[in-house]
């Protein structure tokens, strides 16, 4: 945003203008005293009289005016020692990792102006005598902290201040609207992302004559835009979105001669948009997911800067006006989920550099422009679920910067682009339902990952090289020939459905390079000879080769499938069925083959097969007896190996090493006493989980959670055993509230036990309803504190990613690794399979899949090195379990919780029905249970580039509360503190917001950096 670009640099020139100069012999002796206050944090290392002084800004006598210190990881809390520098103005400790209460050693800098602490995890409530800092501060910034209660009156006594950012916070009493009201200096105000208690924008903020910025969203807001605020003639920014605001857009908003960003959506506003739009410097107008009515008026094109119109989720009516095609500087248009209708303005692309195209689910007819890509820079074309007709403009064939078309639903004819399909940035090619001809090149851009053209007529041979492509569906075409003789260069598929086609010929051996592949679909064509044994070693879920011709057995090999739907009907296959597939599943699954017989269920429409054994129960008497006999050998082994185990653990016990993280008041004889199988409350890939009472018998004591870790070498490697301490040292020096202490590791010659704290409310999954355990049912959790539990494991994710001095990447996210306190807080568990990464964002190499399935990301089985999106991935997954209540894998035919979703949300129609029905009260928070499944489907888009960082999920999970405070409705659910989570303005000084949309991938071809607005389409 332009206002906020301009205080940024007016806060860098501020900046640049003091010298840096080297700090005279008498300042430089105050610095050290500073850092050995400080306890010599490492960033202050530099510190010395020969040194460098990081972060110390001097005037030109050596006076030390500034400090510095951004993003430096500094925990360590400010010593009172820092304001013995009296000429210090200056100090910026943004971004680090400070907590506690507000720093109140500051009250000694009695020259300070500038004040910025923002982007830590400070918390408590502000001083009520905030005003003993400095009357002359200008600047004060606490943003994205964790401050709690009322704004405190006092800060009215700061007559200089210019800029006051409080956003981001957990304020959930009253901000003193009369006193800020006073404070007239105030170019910037910022209170958006915060509880605050409902009520309406306060009318003295009229007075602030001389704001440009005035962010406001995310607070509670009701009632309606008071005029008071016309007087506010300097605004370049007014955002007032996410609250509960009604009635129209004042006039004067409408007319506003300076402002350049005006931001209303989500704000309940309804009527009309107002007809004469003369806002002349207006750059990026959204007034999105209201509820107004009526047309867009004509008007708009007067708005000859206007670069961003967003107007989605409305019920506008009426064409889009044909000026709209004529503004020079539109690059970004969305209005989808409305009801226009009529054509798209003749010469829409032509007259601006039109970069963002979505108006999908609406009534549009007519064709697409051929000038929509005229100036080259189209990156999205999102039409789905219109009424356009004729061919898809042949010159999009050379717009090389398209990387997202979804056009599916509508009427397009004629051959689609052939060119298209080279592109180098394209990723998603979405056109099903269509008349589309023509056909595919032999080889399909490295890019592609996706590509669904059902229901076309599309002809020719396959393509035989994609080598990116994951999902491919092209079922009701005209493709003929045979499938490519060498797959491996479609070794990236998941997904294959070629079904009611052409095809014909025999399935290739090498089909089996697909390992990726766990759904195939292959009916309704003329494929002949008989099925590759190397198909029952695929990793399928989903196979159907119904109505072909295939011949001979089905492979022994199929007993290794663990199908969840098999249709072999309708071909000429023949011998017993595999004895694994003779089961009641399967019971339709072999119609139409008369070669086909059982031997072990003869009730599957099936015949017995002949030449069975006439002395089959005296076989089966042996078999019992063998099976007996063995068992009860294998059993009284089992028993002598557990006692000369036991008796070689005593002898060992002295063998054991504690590794302490915290201060600990047990030994680690009292942990290894209680390892017994009456303590085991789980079981897992890598190890059991004892529940241990610390305390003697008949004392209370301390409940902890003690991990065994399997062994997973013969003998105990000094290599890995090294990494494996230093991992572990590093997860034990983590303290984040919402991740769990690791409060030791105790080590012996063959075991590794990793000692917890006990969370006693167990994890998410016990109050869905649709369990998977087997476990007794609980009291379902109500939607605030699924929200809760959702904002405080993206919390702890978020810090593991972004904030800790080394990134870790957890690999194992799951609903069952986050763990619910006695408050129903929530936090990040299990660290068995997390990485250290050495660098921020550079991806970690793997030796093995981990992770659970059902929330593994795609791209495990097919890369060697993954990053941390794989925990954006999973974190998606638990995103939908929470929504809709199901589990990741159940199972049944929908195997997968994300491709599920996937499929509801492409079936079209509202989303409601997506919300577990057992959330009480429903209605009220169904919004916000679509918008969060939404940001689930996000998070779990296939290509790892385009979903979100943890920290960008955490700001939209913030933002998803219109009802009420979730603090306070955490509390009535469920006793506990509040739960909301720090969030982050993006570089232009306004939240991202994923919107409730279903759009395109999360950021990626939007090209919406200068917006923040992250718009997105599941993909």
């Amino acid at each position: 945003m332009a206002v906020y670009n301009i205080l940024i640099l007016f806060l860098l020139l501020l900046l640049f203008s003091l010298s840096t100069a080297q700090p005279s012999a008498d300042e430089q002796t105050l610095l050290l005293a500073i850092k050995q206050d400080w306890d010599n944090p490492a960033p202050l290392s530099s510190w010395s009289s020969t040194g460098n002084w990081t972060g110390v800004i001097s005037s030109s006598t050596g006076q030390v005016t500034g400090l510095s210190l951004p993003s430096l990881h500094i925990a360590r809390p400010i010593p009172a020692s820092v304001c013995s520098l009296k000429n210090l103005t200056y100090i910026d400790l943004s971004c680090n990792n400070l907590t506690g209460d507000f720093p109140t050693v500051l009250y000694g800098c009695s020259a300070l102006e500038f004040l910025d602490l923002s982007n830590n995890q400070l918390s408590g409530r502000l001083p009520d005598r905030i005003d003993r800092l400095s009357l002359g501060m200008q600047h004060l910034n606490l943003s994205s902290n964790a401050f709690t209660g009322d704004v405190p009156s006092a800060i009215a006594r700061f007559s200089k201040l210019k800029s006051l950012a409080l956003d981001t916070n957990r304020f959930n009493g009253n901000y003193p609207g009369a006193a800020i009201g006073g404070l007239v200096e105030l170019e910037t105000l910022t209170l958006a992302s915060n509880p605050f208690e409902p009520g309406p924008v306060p009318k003295e903020f009229g007075k602030l004559t001389k704001l440009k910025m005035l962010w406001l969203s995310w607070m509670n807001l009701t009632g309606t835009i008071p005029d008071d605020l016309s007087s506010l003639m300097e605004l370049t920014l007014l955002d007032l979105s996410q609250n509960k605001m009604q009635g129209q857009i004042p006039e004067w908003v409408l007319k506003h001669q300076k402002l350049e960003n005006l931001y209303l959506y989500a704000s309940n506003l309804s009527g009309e948009i107002g007809p004469n739009i003369t806002a002349l410097n207006l750059q990026e107008l959204d007034l999105s997911m209201n509820k107004f009515s009526g047309s867009i008026p004509e008007d708009i094109a007067n708005l000859k800067k206007l670069r961003l119109l967003y107007l989605y989720y409305n019920n506008l009516t009426g064409p889009i006006p044909a000026g709209v095609g004529m503004m020079p500087d539109l690059t970004d248009i969305r209005l989808f989920n409305n009801k226009l209708s009529g054509p798209l303005p003749a010469e829409l692309g032509k007259h601006s550099e039109l970069g963002n195209f979505e108006v999908s689910n609406n009534n549009l007819s007519g064709e697409l422009p051929d000038t929509l890509c005229f100036n080259k820079k189209l990156f999205d074309i999102v039409v789905f679920n219109n009424s356009f007709s004729g061919v898809f403009p042949t010159n999009l064939g050379d717009c090389k910067t398209i990387n997202n078309i979804m056009a599916y639903n509508n009427h397009f004819v004629g051959d689609f682009p052939k060119k298209i399909w080279s592109f180098e940035l394209l990723t998603n090619v979405m056109i099903y339902n269509n008349n589309f001809t023509g056909t595919l090149p032999s080889e399909i851009s490295f890019n592609i990952s996706r590509i669904e053209m059902e229901n076309n007529r599309f002809s020719g041979a396959l393509p035989s090289t994609a080598v990116g492509l994951k999902s491919f569906t092209a079922e009701n075409n005209q493709f003929s020939g045979e499938l490519p003789a060498d797959m491996s260069r479609l070794a990236n598929l998941t997904e294959l459905n070629l079904a009611g086609n052409q095809l014909s010929g025999s399935i290739p051996p090498s089909i089996k390079s697909l390992t990726s592949l766990t759904s195939l679909n292959l009916s309704r064509n003329q494929i002949s000879g008989e099925i590759p044994a190397a198909v029952g070693w695929m990793g399928l879920y989903i196979l159907d080769l119904s109505d072909n011709g295939l011949t001979g057995d089905i492979p022994q090999d199929f007993s290794n499938l663990h199908l969840n739907f098999l249709n072999l009907s309708s071909n000429q296959l023949s011998g017993e069925v595999p004895e694994t597939l003779q089961n009641g599943a399967y019971d339709r699954s072999f119609l139409g083959n008369h070669g086909l017989c059982a031997t072990v269920n003869t009730n599957m429409n099936l015949p017995a097969c002949p030449h069975q054994s006439h002395n089959k129960s005296s076989t089966n008497l042996i078999i019992v007896f063998s099976v007996l006999t063995g068992v009860v050998f294998i059993g009284a082994v089992a028993i002598w190996l557990l006692i000369i185990r036991h008796q070689k653990r005593q002898q060992d016990l002295a063998g054991w090493k504690m590794t302490p993280f915290r201060t600990l008041h047990f030994s680690e004889c009292d942990v290894l006493g209680n390892l017994h199988e009456e303590n085991v409350i789980g079981s897992g890939g890598s190890g059991k989980v004892y529940r241990i009472n610390i305390g003697g018998k008949g004392s209370a004591g301390m409940v902890v959670a003690v991990k065994r870790l399997w062994r997973t070498a013969a003998k105990s490697d000094a290599k890995s055993d090294k990494e494996f301490d230093a991992e572990v040292r590093i997860l034990g020096e983590v303290r984040h509230i919402n991740i769990i202490d690791l409060l030791c590791c105790i080590s012996g010659d063959d075991t590794k036990l990793l000692v917890y704290e006990y969370m006693e409310n167990g994890s998410p999954a016990r109050g869905l309803p649709r369990r998977d355990d087997g476990g007794a049912p609980t009291a379902p959790l109500q939607w605030p504190t699924r929200l809760c539990i959702a904002i405080d494991a993206a919390r702890g994710l978020s810090y593991m990613h972004h904030e800790c001095a080394q990134p870790i990447m957890h690999r194992d996210v799951k609903s069952s690794n986050i763990l619910l306190d006695p408050a129903f807080r929530a936090k990040i568990a299990d660290f068995g399979l997390a990485r250290i990464l050495a660098k921020s964002g550079e991806p970690n190499s793997i030796s093995a899949i981990g992770g659970t399935f059902g929330y593994m990301a795609p791209e495990y089985g097919c890369r060697a090195k993954v990053n941390e999106k794989v925990d954006v991935y999973a974190f998606g997954v638990v995103l939908l379990e929470l929504t809709t209540g199901r589990v990741a894998n159940d199972g049944g035919a929908d195997w997968c919780l994300a491709e599920w979703a996937w499929r509801r949300y492409k079936a079209g129609g509202e989303l409601h029905d997506v919300v577990d029905e057992a959330i009480q009260d429903r209605a009220a928070f169904l919004e916000d249970a679509v918008a969060v499944f939404l940001l689930g489907m996000i998070c779990t888009g296939d290509d790892p580039a385009s979903r979100p960082t943890m920290k960008e999920v955490l700001e939209q999970l913030v933002q998803y509360d219109r009802t009420s405070s979730v603090a306070a409705a955490c509390r009535d659910d469920s006793g506990g503190a509040p739960s909301f989570s720090k969030g982050k303005k993006d570089g232009k000084g306004k939240s991202s917001s994923a919107g409730t949309t279903a759009g395109k991938m999360w950021g990626a071809g939007t090209g919406d950096e200068e917006s923040g607005s992250f718009v997105a389409h599941p993909v």
